[in-house]
Protein backbone atom coordinates (compact mmCIF):
# COMPACT_ATOMS: atom_id res chain seq x y z
CA UNK A 1 0.00 0.00 0.00
CA UNK A 2 1.00 3.40 -0.53
CA UNK A 3 2.68 5.19 2.93
CA UNK A 4 1.15 8.76 4.55
CA UNK A 5 2.69 10.06 7.15
CA UNK A 6 0.95 11.17 10.01
CA UNK A 7 1.96 13.43 12.73
CA UNK A 8 -0.34 13.63 15.94
CA UNK A 9 0.37 14.31 19.65
CA UNK A 10 -2.88 13.00 20.57
CA UNK A 11 -3.06 8.94 19.93
CA UNK A 12 -3.94 5.83 22.14
CA UNK A 13 -3.49 6.02 25.14
CA UNK A 14 -4.31 9.52 25.05
CA UNK A 15 -8.21 10.07 26.04
CA UNK A 16 -10.71 12.69 24.96
CA UNK A 17 -12.11 14.02 21.66
CA UNK A 18 -8.97 14.93 19.80
CA UNK A 19 -7.89 11.32 19.77
CA UNK A 20 -10.83 10.05 18.02
CA UNK A 21 -10.19 11.90 14.40
CA UNK A 22 -6.78 10.41 13.04
CA UNK A 23 -7.40 7.06 15.00
CA UNK A 24 -10.94 6.20 13.03
CA UNK A 25 -9.32 7.63 9.60
CA UNK A 26 -6.50 5.79 9.99
CA UNK A 27 -8.45 2.56 11.33
CA UNK A 28 -10.28 2.72 7.51
CA UNK A 29 -7.15 4.35 5.41
CA UNK A 30 -5.92 0.60 4.61
CA UNK A 31 -9.57 0.19 2.75
CA UNK A 32 -8.67 2.29 0.08
CA UNK A 33 -5.23 1.72 -0.31
CA UNK A 34 -3.48 3.87 2.18
CA UNK A 35 -0.94 2.28 5.11
CA UNK A 36 -0.94 4.97 7.51
CA UNK A 37 3.01 5.53 9.42
CA UNK A 38 1.89 7.36 12.39
CA UNK A 39 3.96 9.53 14.86
CA UNK A 40 2.99 10.23 18.16
CA UNK A 41 4.81 10.88 21.62
CA UNK A 42 5.95 8.74 23.99
CA UNK A 43 2.86 7.68 26.56
CA UNK A 44 5.58 8.16 29.35
CA UNK A 45 6.18 11.38 28.61
CA UNK A 46 3.59 13.11 27.08
CA UNK A 47 1.09 15.11 29.09
CA UNK A 48 -2.37 13.61 28.11
CA UNK A 49 -5.28 16.05 30.27
CA UNK A 50 -7.24 12.44 29.74
CA UNK A 51 -6.30 8.69 29.30
CA UNK A 52 -8.26 5.91 27.86
CA UNK A 53 -6.43 2.65 27.89
CA UNK A 54 -9.74 0.93 25.63
CA UNK A 55 -8.86 3.05 22.80
CA UNK A 56 -5.58 1.22 22.30
CA UNK A 57 -7.63 -2.09 20.64
CA UNK A 58 -8.61 0.53 18.46
CA UNK A 59 -5.35 0.90 16.67
CA UNK A 60 -5.59 -0.95 13.12
CA UNK A 61 -2.82 -3.21 12.99
CA UNK A 62 -1.92 -1.88 9.30
CA UNK A 63 -0.69 1.15 11.05
CA UNK A 64 2.84 1.57 11.75
CA UNK A 65 3.15 3.68 14.94
CA UNK A 66 6.08 5.37 15.89
CA UNK A 67 6.44 7.19 18.95
CA UNK A 68 9.49 9.49 20.37
CA UNK A 69 9.95 11.00 23.77
CA UNK A 70 9.46 14.37 24.83
CA UNK A 71 9.85 17.56 26.82
CA UNK A 72 6.74 18.19 28.55
CA UNK A 73 6.41 21.74 30.32
CA UNK A 74 3.00 20.94 31.25
CA UNK A 75 4.25 17.66 33.57
CA UNK A 76 6.79 20.46 35.33
CA UNK A 77 3.09 22.48 35.82
CA UNK A 78 1.55 19.39 37.45
CA UNK A 79 5.01 18.83 39.33
CA UNK A 80 4.88 22.40 41.51
CA UNK A 81 1.51 22.92 40.98
CA UNK A 82 0.40 20.06 43.13
CA UNK A 83 -2.28 18.39 41.05
CA UNK A 84 -2.87 15.60 39.58
CA UNK A 85 -3.59 16.53 36.14
CA UNK A 86 -2.69 18.64 33.35
CA UNK A 87 -4.71 21.58 32.27
CA UNK A 88 -7.29 21.38 29.61
CA UNK A 89 -8.23 23.77 26.91
CA UNK A 90 -8.65 27.34 28.53
CA UNK A 91 -7.09 25.84 31.93
CA UNK A 92 -11.81 24.23 31.86
CA UNK A 93 -10.60 22.03 34.24
CA UNK A 94 -9.76 24.31 37.00
CA UNK A 95 -12.32 26.30 38.19
CA UNK A 96 -10.48 28.41 41.25
CA UNK A 97 -8.14 30.46 39.85
CA UNK A 98 -5.19 31.13 42.17
CA UNK A 99 -1.85 32.58 41.88
CA UNK A 100 -0.10 30.19 40.17
CA UNK A 101 -2.73 29.57 37.60
CA UNK A 102 -2.94 33.40 36.95
CA UNK A 103 0.69 33.16 36.54
CA UNK A 104 1.19 29.90 34.91
CA UNK A 105 -1.68 31.47 32.06
CA UNK A 106 0.70 34.46 31.64
CA UNK A 107 3.79 32.18 30.92
CA UNK A 108 1.56 30.28 28.45
CA UNK A 109 0.52 33.00 26.67
CA UNK A 110 3.56 35.03 26.17
CA UNK A 111 6.79 32.46 26.64
CA UNK A 112 5.54 29.14 25.31
CA UNK A 113 4.03 29.97 21.94
CA UNK A 114 2.19 28.48 20.05
CA UNK A 115 1.61 26.18 22.59
CA UNK A 116 3.58 24.30 26.09
CA UNK A 117 3.67 20.72 23.97
CA UNK A 118 6.22 22.73 21.43
CA UNK A 119 8.66 20.76 23.90
CA UNK A 120 7.66 17.65 21.23
CA UNK A 121 8.86 19.04 18.26
CA UNK A 122 12.47 18.55 17.92
CA UNK A 123 11.87 14.92 18.56
CA UNK A 124 9.12 14.52 16.19
CA UNK A 125 11.00 16.45 13.61
CA UNK A 126 14.31 14.33 13.98
CA UNK A 127 11.88 11.11 13.51
CA UNK A 128 9.81 11.97 11.01
CA UNK A 129 13.01 13.18 8.74
CA UNK A 130 13.97 9.29 9.23
CA UNK A 131 10.58 8.01 8.34
CA UNK A 132 10.55 9.99 5.82
CA UNK A 133 13.94 8.25 3.98
CA UNK A 134 13.22 4.86 5.43
CA UNK A 135 9.26 4.94 3.88
CA UNK A 136 9.92 7.46 0.79
CA UNK A 137 7.13 8.85 2.04
CA UNK A 138 5.83 12.36 -0.02
CA UNK A 139 2.89 12.76 1.73
CA UNK A 140 2.24 14.41 5.34
CA UNK A 141 -0.47 14.99 7.39
CA UNK A 142 0.17 17.07 10.56
CA UNK A 143 -2.91 17.66 12.90
CA UNK A 144 -3.77 19.93 15.64
CA UNK A 145 -4.25 21.21 18.32
CA UNK A 146 -1.68 21.52 19.66
CA UNK A 147 -0.51 23.90 16.91
CA UNK A 148 2.98 23.56 17.41
CA UNK A 149 2.30 20.35 15.52
CA UNK A 150 2.14 22.34 12.66
CA UNK A 151 5.52 23.65 12.31
CA UNK A 152 6.79 20.01 12.16
CA UNK A 153 5.12 19.95 8.76
CA UNK A 154 6.61 23.39 7.80
CA UNK A 155 9.76 22.35 8.76
CA UNK A 156 9.80 18.83 6.59
CA UNK A 157 8.05 20.34 3.79
CA UNK A 158 10.97 22.97 3.44
CA UNK A 159 13.50 20.20 4.39
CA UNK A 160 11.91 17.25 1.28
CA UNK A 161 9.46 19.68 -0.49
CA UNK A 162 7.53 16.98 0.21
CA UNK A 163 3.13 17.19 0.30
CA UNK A 164 1.92 18.89 3.53
CA UNK A 165 -1.88 18.64 4.38
CA UNK A 166 -2.56 20.73 7.80
CA UNK A 167 -5.64 19.18 9.68
CA UNK A 168 -6.88 21.88 11.82
CA UNK A 169 -9.58 20.61 14.07
CA UNK A 170 -9.61 24.17 15.82
CA UNK A 171 -8.84 27.83 15.36
CA UNK A 172 -5.87 28.85 16.58
CA UNK A 173 -5.55 32.65 17.72
CA UNK A 174 -9.46 32.57 17.42
CA UNK A 175 -9.99 30.04 20.24
CA UNK A 176 -12.66 31.06 22.66
CA UNK A 177 -10.33 30.93 25.56
CA UNK A 178 -7.62 32.35 23.78
CA UNK A 179 -7.67 35.52 25.68
CA UNK A 180 -7.62 33.54 29.01
CA UNK A 181 -3.74 33.55 28.52
CA UNK A 182 -3.15 37.59 28.80
CA UNK A 183 -0.61 38.23 25.66
CA UNK A 184 1.77 41.25 24.90
CA UNK A 185 1.13 42.82 21.93
CA UNK A 186 4.55 41.00 20.95
CA UNK A 187 3.25 37.61 21.87
CA UNK A 188 -0.03 37.91 20.12
CA UNK A 189 1.87 39.23 16.78
CA UNK A 190 4.31 36.49 16.99
CA UNK A 191 1.57 33.70 17.60
CA UNK A 192 -0.40 35.09 14.68
CA UNK A 193 2.84 34.61 12.03
CA UNK A 194 3.19 31.41 13.65
CA UNK A 195 -0.65 30.71 12.32
CA UNK A 196 -0.45 32.71 9.12
CA UNK A 197 2.94 31.06 7.65
CA UNK A 198 1.01 27.36 8.45
CA UNK A 199 -2.05 28.21 6.96
CA UNK A 200 0.25 30.45 3.71
CA UNK A 201 2.26 27.32 3.20
CA UNK A 202 0.59 24.29 3.59
CA UNK A 203 -0.10 22.60 0.49
CA UNK A 204 -3.78 21.80 1.22
CA UNK A 205 -5.88 22.47 5.15
CA UNK A 206 -8.46 20.28 6.36
CA UNK A 207 -10.87 21.96 9.03
CA UNK A 208 -14.18 20.31 10.32
CA UNK A 209 -16.53 23.35 9.36
CA UNK A 210 -17.56 25.81 6.89
CA UNK A 211 -16.79 28.79 9.54
CA UNK A 212 -13.60 27.41 10.70
CA UNK A 213 -12.29 27.44 7.37
CA UNK A 214 -13.50 31.07 6.56
CA UNK A 215 -11.36 31.98 9.93
CA UNK A 216 -8.53 30.75 8.62
CA UNK A 217 -9.20 31.98 5.26
CA UNK A 218 -8.64 35.79 6.92
CA UNK A 219 -5.63 35.21 7.98
CA UNK A 220 -3.65 36.14 4.68
CA UNK A 221 -4.50 38.03 1.57
CA UNK A 222 -4.04 34.58 -0.45
CA UNK A 223 -6.68 32.38 -1.80
CA UNK A 224 -6.39 30.43 1.44
CA UNK A 225 -10.07 29.17 0.60
CA UNK A 226 -9.26 27.95 -2.42
CA UNK A 227 -6.92 24.83 -0.92
CA UNK A 228 -9.09 24.60 2.30
CA UNK A 229 -11.28 21.30 2.36
CA UNK A 230 -13.88 20.96 4.97
CA UNK A 231 -14.16 17.25 6.53
CA UNK A 232 -16.10 17.22 9.65
CA UNK A 233 -15.66 14.68 12.61
CA UNK A 234 -17.81 11.95 12.73
CA UNK A 235 -18.98 8.67 14.04
CA UNK A 236 -17.54 5.07 13.84
CA UNK A 237 -20.50 3.09 13.08
CA UNK A 238 -18.53 -0.44 14.85
CA UNK A 239 -18.34 1.99 17.97
CA UNK A 240 -22.51 1.78 18.36
CA UNK A 241 -23.54 -1.79 17.99
CA UNK A 242 -24.11 -2.73 21.81
CA UNK A 243 -26.98 -5.47 22.11
CA UNK A 244 -27.96 -4.41 25.87
CA UNK A 245 -27.59 -1.18 28.26
CA UNK A 246 -28.62 -1.13 31.57
CA UNK A 247 -32.23 -0.37 32.25
CA UNK A 248 -33.12 3.20 33.90
CA UNK A 249 -35.30 4.06 36.61
CA UNK A 250 -35.44 7.78 35.37
CA UNK A 251 -35.95 9.95 32.41
CA UNK A 252 -32.15 10.39 31.61
CA UNK A 253 -30.72 13.96 30.35
CA UNK A 254 -27.26 13.63 29.25
CA UNK A 255 -24.03 15.81 28.60
CA UNK A 256 -20.87 14.22 27.82
CA UNK A 257 -17.58 15.76 27.63
CA UNK A 258 -16.22 19.06 29.50
CA UNK A 259 -18.51 21.52 30.58
CA UNK A 260 -16.86 24.69 31.59
CA UNK A 261 -18.61 28.51 33.00
CA UNK A 262 -18.27 29.67 29.14
CA UNK A 263 -21.40 27.49 28.43
CA UNK A 264 -24.59 29.24 28.87
CA UNK A 265 -27.03 27.36 30.52
CA UNK A 266 -29.17 29.82 32.53
CA UNK A 267 -32.06 29.74 30.16
CA UNK A 268 -32.23 26.10 29.69
CA UNK A 269 -31.92 25.88 33.73
CA UNK A 270 -35.52 27.73 33.56
CA UNK A 271 -37.03 25.87 31.15
CA UNK A 272 -36.30 22.73 33.29
CA UNK A 273 -37.50 25.02 36.39
CA UNK A 274 -40.83 25.29 34.32
CA UNK A 275 -41.62 21.51 33.74
CA UNK A 276 -44.43 19.89 35.24
CA UNK A 277 -43.49 18.58 39.24
CA UNK A 278 -44.62 15.20 37.63
CA UNK A 279 -42.32 15.52 34.77
CA UNK A 280 -39.77 16.95 36.90
CA UNK A 281 -40.00 14.18 39.94
CA UNK A 282 -38.80 11.47 37.08
CA UNK A 283 -35.97 13.40 35.83
CA UNK A 284 -32.18 12.64 36.07
CA UNK A 285 -29.70 15.22 34.91
CA UNK A 286 -26.18 13.49 34.13
CA UNK A 287 -22.97 14.28 33.41
CA UNK A 288 -20.24 11.93 32.32
CA UNK A 289 -17.06 13.94 32.19
CA UNK A 290 -15.62 17.03 33.87
CA UNK A 291 -17.57 19.49 35.60
CA UNK A 292 -16.48 22.67 37.25
CA UNK A 293 -18.00 23.27 41.20
CA UNK A 294 -19.72 26.59 40.23
CA UNK A 295 -21.83 24.63 37.16
CA UNK A 296 -22.27 21.64 39.32
CA UNK A 297 -24.27 24.54 41.56
CA UNK A 298 -26.24 25.78 38.81
CA UNK A 299 -27.93 22.10 38.19
CA UNK A 300 -28.47 20.97 41.52
CA UNK A 301 -29.88 24.54 42.97
CA UNK A 302 -32.98 23.73 40.70
CA UNK A 303 -33.85 20.96 42.96
CA UNK A 304 -33.54 18.22 40.58
CA UNK A 305 -31.34 14.78 40.73
CA UNK A 306 -27.72 15.19 39.25
CA UNK A 307 -25.34 12.97 38.81
CA UNK A 308 -21.82 13.05 38.06
CA UNK A 309 -20.51 9.94 36.62
CA UNK A 310 -16.76 11.91 35.85
CA UNK A 311 -14.76 11.28 32.99
CA UNK A 312 -15.49 7.34 31.40
CA UNK A 313 -13.39 5.14 28.69
CA UNK A 314 -14.78 5.47 25.34
CA UNK A 315 -17.06 2.45 25.30
CA UNK A 316 -18.68 3.28 28.81
CA UNK A 317 -19.16 7.14 27.34
CA UNK A 318 -21.38 5.41 24.41
CA UNK A 319 -23.09 3.13 26.65
CA UNK A 320 -24.29 6.15 28.57
CA UNK A 321 -25.77 7.87 25.19
CA UNK A 322 -27.82 4.54 24.89
CA UNK A 323 -29.30 4.80 28.37
CA UNK A 324 -30.38 8.28 28.21
CA UNK A 325 -33.73 9.77 26.96
CA UNK A 326 -32.20 13.57 26.00
CA UNK A 327 -28.71 14.48 24.75
CA UNK A 328 -27.60 18.13 25.76
CA UNK A 329 -25.06 19.71 23.95
CA UNK A 330 -24.17 23.42 24.46
CA UNK A 331 -22.17 25.82 22.64
CA UNK A 332 -19.78 28.40 24.35
CA UNK A 333 -21.35 31.51 24.31
CA UNK A 334 -17.85 32.98 22.24
CA UNK A 335 -16.73 35.31 19.41
CA UNK A 336 -16.82 32.97 16.90
CA UNK A 337 -18.86 30.08 17.64
CA UNK A 338 -20.49 29.25 14.79
CA UNK A 339 -17.66 26.92 13.62
CA UNK A 340 -17.83 24.91 16.64
CA UNK A 341 -18.88 21.31 15.55
CA UNK A 342 -18.03 19.13 18.20
CA UNK A 343 -16.58 15.38 17.51
CA UNK A 344 -19.57 14.41 20.39
CA UNK A 345 -22.48 16.03 18.47
CA UNK A 346 -21.74 12.77 15.25
CA UNK A 347 -21.91 10.93 18.66
CA UNK A 348 -24.67 12.07 19.83
CA UNK A 349 -25.94 11.63 16.34
CA UNK A 350 -25.45 8.22 15.54
CA UNK A 351 -27.10 6.87 19.23
CA UNK A 352 -30.42 8.19 17.39
CA UNK A 353 -31.35 10.01 20.92
CA UNK A 354 -33.02 13.66 20.51
CA UNK A 355 -30.29 16.22 20.56
CA UNK A 356 -31.41 19.26 22.67
CA UNK A 357 -28.73 22.03 21.69
CA UNK A 358 -27.69 25.41 22.75
CA UNK A 359 -25.55 28.04 20.53
CA UNK A 360 -25.83 30.15 17.49
CA UNK A 361 -29.14 29.68 15.41
CA UNK A 362 -27.03 29.83 12.01
CA UNK A 363 -23.98 28.35 12.84
CA UNK A 364 -22.79 25.13 11.23
CA UNK A 365 -23.87 22.63 13.88
CA UNK A 366 -27.75 24.25 13.06
CA UNK A 367 -27.46 23.46 9.35
CA UNK A 368 -26.49 19.83 10.37
CA UNK A 369 -29.17 19.21 12.81
CA UNK A 370 -31.98 20.90 10.69
CA UNK A 371 -30.62 18.11 7.79
CA UNK A 372 -31.00 15.42 9.75
CA UNK A 373 -33.35 15.74 11.78
CA UNK A 374 -31.77 14.50 14.91
CA UNK A 375 -33.50 17.51 17.48
CA UNK A 376 -33.31 21.33 17.86
CA UNK A 377 -30.84 23.71 18.28
CA UNK A 378 -31.74 26.74 20.00
CA UNK A 379 -30.78 30.16 21.41
CA UNK A 380 -29.35 30.87 24.50
CA UNK A 381 -32.36 32.95 25.82
CA UNK A 382 -35.15 30.69 24.01
CA UNK A 383 -36.11 28.94 27.42
CA UNK A 384 -39.82 28.57 26.30
CA UNK A 385 -38.46 26.93 22.80
CA UNK A 386 -36.19 24.35 25.08
CA UNK A 387 -39.55 23.94 27.67
CA UNK A 388 -41.86 23.00 24.92
CA UNK A 389 -38.83 20.32 23.18
CA UNK A 390 -38.01 18.66 26.86
CA UNK A 391 -42.33 18.23 27.15
CA UNK A 392 -42.37 16.93 24.08
CA UNK A 393 -39.73 14.49 23.82
CA UNK A 394 -39.13 13.46 27.00
CA UNK A 395 -42.86 12.87 27.19
CA UNK A 396 -42.38 10.68 23.39
CA UNK A 397 -39.29 9.15 24.06
CA UNK A 398 -40.08 6.59 21.15
CA UNK A 399 -40.23 9.24 18.58
CA UNK A 400 -37.38 8.92 15.86
CA UNK A 401 -34.89 11.07 16.41
CA UNK A 402 -33.10 11.35 12.94
CA UNK A 403 -34.31 11.27 8.96
CA UNK A 404 -31.35 8.49 8.27
CA UNK A 405 -28.99 11.51 6.31
CA UNK A 406 -26.43 10.71 9.74
CA UNK A 407 -24.74 8.11 7.37
CA UNK A 408 -22.64 10.43 5.29
CA UNK A 409 -21.06 11.27 8.44
CA UNK A 410 -19.94 7.93 9.50
CA UNK A 411 -16.13 7.80 10.09
CA UNK A 412 -15.83 5.08 6.53
CA UNK A 413 -17.49 7.49 4.56
CA UNK A 414 -15.28 10.59 5.65
CA UNK A 415 -12.63 8.14 5.11
CA UNK A 416 -13.02 7.92 1.67
CA UNK A 417 -12.83 11.61 1.17
CA UNK A 418 -9.53 11.76 3.51
CA UNK A 419 -8.68 9.30 0.22
CA UNK A 420 -9.51 11.16 -2.58
CA UNK A 421 -7.90 13.59 -0.69
CA UNK A 422 -4.13 12.20 -0.57
CA UNK A 423 -5.06 10.86 -4.09
CA UNK A 424 -5.47 14.01 -6.26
Amino acid sequence: MKKVLIITYYWPPSGGAGVQRWLKFAKYLPEFGWQPVILTVDPEYASYPQRDESLLSEVNPDCLVYTTESFELYNFYKFISGKKEVPYGGFANESKEGLLQKVSKFLRGNFLLPDPRKGWNKYALKKAAELIMQYNIDTVVTTSPPHSTQLIGMMLKLRFKIRWIADLRDPWTDIYYYNQFSHTALARKIDKAYERVVVENADLLITVSEDVKRIFAEKSNLPIAAKTVVIPNGFDEDDFRINEVPPETKKVITYTGTISEAYDVDCFLKALSQLDDSLKSQLLIRFVGKVPPPVEHKFRSTGLEVELAGYVDHPKSIEYLFRSDLLLLVIPKVKNNKGILTGKFFEYLASEKPILAIGPIDGDLAKIIQETQCGQLFDYTDSDGMRRFLHEKLNNTSAPSNNGLANQYSRKALTRKISQILEA
